[in-house]
């Protein structure tokens, strides 16, 4: 999905020459983490919020406290998965922009791009989520694909969601009018499934065994 729509402008970046007292009033009246500075239309790097307000209250510039700065940024042909990353690894709501000659374009608002991700058929579509864990050999992307489109469903999406050395969980949806047979189709195939449907009779058939179990111990 194109992102580049979502490049912002609003407010200038900070160069060297910004004052202390200016920036911090950036900060004040933004809900921004970080902001970018450039000079002669290069990203430089980044600075925070936390790191503004602890600076004393004058007139000093930034290039005073330029050892402060980080720098991040991604580039505007990054797709969305990677933006997101980005976002995460750097603990940031706010995303600086640069070009494929690292000039700086603006920066990425995070509210704007959750509201990209929200909009993929991933999250906007109707389906069916499912959680499933194998072992980290034997699991493949193309097996949980085959299993779904062999019995009629459409794959919406699935990411890995959590691993570790020994198994691997997996997070897919899907579209597809019998759900219980694509459930029971992926325990044939070994996977285990962690998620409760209601659709899974395979759960139900256990409770009704464990209730005539039961009944019968206490004959």
């Amino acid at each position: 999905m194109e992102t580049t729509p979502y490049i912002l402008n609003e407010f200038k970046a900070f160069t060297l020459q910004s004052k202390i007292a200016n920036i911090r009033a950036l900060f004040n009246e933004t809900t921004y983490s970080h902001f970018p500075i450039v000079k002669n239309n290069q990203l430089i790097g980044v600075i925070a919020e936390t790191d503004i307000q602890g600076l004393p209250k004058n007139e000093d510039t930034l290039e005073n406290y330029y050892y402060l700065s980080n720098l991040f940024f991604t580039k505007e042909s990054t797709n969305l998965l990677e933006i997101l990353k980005v976002f995460a690894s750097n603990e940031t709501n706010l995303i600086p922009v640069i070009n494929t000659k690292n000039e700086y374009l603006g920066y990425y608002d995070l509210i704007d791009i959750l509201h990209v991700y929200k909009d993929t058929p991933f999250l906007n579509n109707e389906g069916v989520i499912i959680l499933l864990e194998k072992e980290l050999r034997d699991y493949s992307f193309s097996e949980i694909c085959q299993i779904v489109e062999s019995n009629n469903g459409k794959v919406l999406g699935l990411f890995i969601s959590e691993t570790n050395s020994t198994t691997v969980k997996v997070t897919l949806k899907f579209s597809a009018q019998d759900v219980n047979e694509i459930i029971q189709t992926f325990r044939r195939y070994s996977y285990q499934v962690l998620s409760n449907h209601k659709e899974d009779f395979y759960l139900e058939d256990l409770k009704d065994r464990s209730d005539y179990l039961r009944k019968y111990l206490n004959i």
